[in-house]
């Protein structure tokens, strides 16, 4: 909600510097993300008048102008083709500075002299219209700075409200919250007089009133096409982010700034028989304002004349009943829809209009007829016309319910005393008919706060006012303990550290995601839907972070990165029957060369095994572990590159390249790699403890073993390690080979036992017998054959 300052001035005299307002404002809970200007800066513009207007002798599209600025007559040559006799436009003279700093000085156009520049809106950094003079209206006083004429040096304050806060989407709403902050009473402007000489009126129903509670309607004819909105109404628009269009248009966006009420208006002439608030019907289809046809269901609600849907409820009009420039006679509809009917409806269709985040944010039931009558009264201002009766439809508003504040339960909450008349003042500032007795205070809420229904709003709304910076510090008694933290557990800034400094950043991406890229991922998992998603593309909870990861990646690798390392830590989202499981993983993708570019100009791709060392040192971060990749098979990763992670025989997640079929559909780089291991393997650690160095020689002793092709070289290193027991300090795996000599199907691999005695040092029949006992194992276990040559 953007707010000028000048404009709620009207309505509350707060007497509060803009800052200091802006400060109270987010401190009662409406956020201020920003405090703007309204105008670019320029200076020396002024109102001026044309006297006087004559073609260019040498040029077929200027004018020769004579401009008033109130002291002095001067010649302008001007291009504009709106410019006429009379005409009273900002009139830039000699000297004066437009946005961009760029400065009036004397010319000559086409051999006439030009003394200053009469200006448009756009050249002024008021709006984007350059198609003419921006026109002011005609009793602006000649010479007057436009600065002051038009309040160009008031502040715009951009609210961020909550979805609870509805009330604030107006002015008026605004201007309550700021009067029960400071105290001040609250001027409504007057709705204005009603010229009812019309009598023609279109019949309105609602079929389920607690879809529609209360729709307004009347008839206004015999409206005048020629007719502009005043600069007023339009620089109100423009400083609350609207674009002016037509006067009935521009009434109606300015009635929902200033009342927060939503309205539409409806040609008159395309509307067949009567209006009717329903559901939309299956194989309805309407076309909306923005040219795009949709489909309706029953799930909608449209406003609906003889022939079928003319709006959108609560949304979006439609095309064939739009005020357009040359319509006389106009529907106008001010209505109250429910909001869990409009909720999710503008993004089920990729749209987000002003209405619908009112809308769904909920409006005042009883603020149809007034808002209704403010607007016809103002284009009867602007436009004349006639307006007909109004026609009502749906039922009265309920009255709101009493809530019970107790004074017990007051000051349990807040942890302080607050005088009783306090309270009461403060209540009924926020517009609350109170009633208080010696046990607390009964509080009816007006109509226009629909999110006050228990006393707990009713205390936080005390606490709002009164002002959370003044609410007192005390230190409370608490016997909340620390939890327990193993020593041997790492912290995950410690992961996150280490992942940093082998050239991996942290990236953070949504928890929800596109639906068909976590599925594919996840090898056919399906994940939890939501309900209400932001976006078609943010549509399910995520079963594995690789689903944002790999979004990352695209992103990176689109805008001309040619190295990227990434990682990511947080919860996938596992559906377990009707139930949720969250599991915190650590997941990364890296993709590009093996080392970042440098002067030697050796340039290496990145391979399985250079993210196998970074998975291998995250895993040992906290001590040495028993690690294993054992091949395996992800519907995700490419056949031959991917491996199942085990920790000490406990599953530890997944590494592999991606698939190319998955890469394709995904629109990723074939060559990345991906790995993803639970946060309760990965922050697991070993406690430190002390072991003797042996003060014995070691003996190494090599042996080459021929094995099928298939058969991991881990296996044969794990069985190496049970069959010598502890006198095996370490085994090396220092050779590979497949070729000559090796049959088809099978290969050598060589290990390098290193022996070591803790007590006294290896005889040579020790070493034999370790070796020997290495063979049987492998040759047993693995139908390994010693390599002789």
């Amino acid at each position: 909600m953007r707010v000028s300052t000048n404009w709620l001035n009207e309505w509350v005299d707060h007497g509060l510097e803009t800052q200091a307002l802006a400060d109270r404002l987010t401190m009662a809970g409406l956020e201020v993300d920003a405090i703007e200007g309204a105008a670019e800066d320029f200076s020396g513009v002024v109102v001026g008048e044309v006297i006087s207007v004559e073609p260019h002798p040498n040029a077929d599209k200027l004018n020769l102008c004579q401009v008033s600025d109130g002291n002095d007559t001067v010649p302008v040559v001007c291009g504009a083709p709106n410019v006429f006799k009379g005409m009273r436009a900002p009139f830039a003279r000699v000297g004066a500075v437009l946005p961009g700093d760029f400065k009036i000085k004397k010319a000559k156009l086409r051999g006439e002299a030009s003394q200053g520049m009469l200006c448009s809106a756009k050249e002024l950094g008021l709006s984007e219209d350059a198609a003419g003079l921006m026109q002011l209206a005609g009793d602006a006083p000649v010479g007057t700075d436009l600065r002051d004429y038009l309040g160009l040096d008031d502040q715009i304050i951009e609210i961020d409200l909550t979805p609870n806060r509805g009330d604030c989407l107006g002015m008026i709403g605004v201007a309550r919250e700021v009067g029960a902050l400071t105290g001040k009473s609250v001027c409504r402007p007057p709705v204005g007089e009603v010229s009812q000489g019309g009598s023609e009126e279109i019949p309105v129903s609602v079929e389920d009133p607690a879809d529609c509670p209360s729709y307004a309607g009347r008839v206004i004819t015999g409206i005048d096409t020629r007719a502009e909105s005043p600069v007023w109404l339009t620089e109100r628009l423009r400083r609350a982010g609207l674009r002016p269009i037509s006067p009935v248009v521009d009434v109606t966006n300015y009635v929902m700034l200033e009342l927060g009420q939503p309205m539409h208006g409806f040609r008159l002439d395309a509307i067949q028989g009567g209006v009717t608030v329903r559901r939309g019907r299956q194989d309805e289809k309407i076309t909306l304002l923005d040219e795009r046809e949709v489909a309706l269901d029953e799930d909608i609600l449209v406003i609906a004349d003889e022939r079928g849907p003319i709006a959108m409820a609560g949304v979006m009009g439609g095309l064939g009943t739009a005020v357009e420039p040359d319509t006389e006679a106009v529907f106008l509809e001010s209505a109250c829809f429910s909001p869990t009917v409009i909720a999710g409806r503008a993004r089920r269709f990729g749209l987000h209009t002003d209405a619908s985040h009112r809308f769904e944010r909920g409006v005042d039931p009883a603020l149809q007829q007034r808002a209704l009558d403010r607007a016809t009264a103002l284009i009867q201002s602007i436009a004349g016309g006639e307006a007909g009766p109004v026609t009502l439809a749906g039922s009265q508003p309920a009255e709101a319910a009493p809530i019970r504040l107790r004074r017990e339960r007051l000051h349990a909450v807040l942890g302080f005393e607050l005088e009783a008349d306090q309270v009461t003042d403060m209540l009924q500032r926020l517009g609350l008919e109170v009633r208080a007795d010696e046990a607390g205070w009964e509080a009816v809420p007006p109509s226009f706060r629909f999110d006050l229904a228990i006393e707990e709003d009713l205390i936080e709304e005390v606490v709002r006012i009164h002002g959370y910076d003044r609410v007192p510090v005390e230190s409370l008694p608490s016997d909340v303990r620390p939890g327990e933290m193993p020593e041997s557990r790492l912290a995950l800034d410690q992961l996150r550290s280490l992942l940093v400094e082998r050239g991996y950043q942290e990236a953070i991406t949504y928890s929800f995601v596109p639906a068909e890229t976590d599925r594919i991922l996840s090898g056919g998992t399906e994940g939890q839907k939501l309900a209400n998603p932001i976006s078609q593309d943010l549509e399910t909870m995520r079963t594995t972070l690789w689903s944002g990861l790999v979004g990352a990646l695209r992103h990176n690798a689109n805008r001309q990165q040619s190295r990227i390392r990434l990682f990511e830590s947080g919860l996938r989202f596992i559906l377990q029957g009707s139930d949720i499981k969250q599991e915190p993983w650590v997941a990364g993708v890296a993709w590009g060369s093996a080392e970042p570019e440098q002067w030697d100009g050796r340039k290496r791709p990145l391979d399985f095994f250079d993210v196998k060392g970074d998975v291998e040192a995250l895993l040992t971060a906290g001590g040495p572990r028993g690690l294993t990749f054992q091949a395996d098979s992800h519907p995700a990763l490419h056949p031959g590159q991917c491996a199942r992670i085990l920790v000490e025989s406990e599953d530890g997640g997944w590494i592999g390249r991606i698939h190319p079929q998955v890469a394709d559909q995904l629109d990723i780089p074939a060559g990345c790699y991906l790995f993803e291991i639970p946060l309760s393997v990965a922050a697991r650690g070993r406690l430190p403890a002390y072991r003797p160095v042996s003060r014995f020689p070691s003996v190494r002793r090599d042996l080459a073993f021929i094995v099928d092709e298939s058969v991991p070289a881990a296996e044969l290193v794990c069985a190496a390690r049970e069959a010598a027991g502890e006198v095996l300090a370490e085994v090396r795996v220092f050779d590979v080979y497949q070729g000559k000599g090796v049959d088809s199907g099978r290969k050598s691999i060589a290990l390098g036992l290193i022996l070591q005695g803790s007590s006294r040092t290896l005889t040579d029949d020790d070493s034999d017998r370790v070796v020997q006992q290495v063979r049987e194992l492998l040759e047993t276990r693995l139908g390994a054959t010693v390599r002789d040559q």
